[in-house]
């Protein structure tokens, strides 16, 4: 946490990012810190803008805020790293990897059709 709503002095990634003053209820502030944050916010600007986020922010819950942050910068950052397939090129890779492990059953012939009925 930072700017007017932690404990630091200065403004949160976010604002920093934006060149704006960090404001007592800034929606970015509890998860874009000063360091890391601004390089977060910036894949996310890039990929979101920073309206549409603090809209998506402001419709979810604060208790579920966090996870959504995390999500959005996971995106984002995915997103600026392969930008024709995003987080799904990542998640395609996975399942490739667990087809590897553990193939599908071979698909019964239709002869075992023929034989059931």
């Amino acid at each position: 946490m930072s700017g007017q709503n932690g404990s630091g002095g200065g403004p949160c990634g976010a604002c920093k990012f934006l060149r704006r003053k960090c404001v007592k209820g800034c929606i970015f502030a509890p998860y874009f810190d000063s360091d890391q944050g601004t390089t977060h916010f910036a894949a996310v600007h890039k990929v979101f803008g920073a309206s549409n986020a603090s809209k998506m922010l402001l419709r979810i819950p604060p208790h579920k805020r966090l996870d959504a942050v995390v999500t959005l910068c996971y995106e984002a950052l995915a997103r600026v790293r392969d930008p024709v397939y995003g987080c799904v090129g990542h998640i395609f890779t996975l399942q490739q990897q667990v087809w590897m492990d553990h193939p599908p059953p071979p698909h019964p012939s239709p002869m075992f059709y023929y034989i059931k009925l």
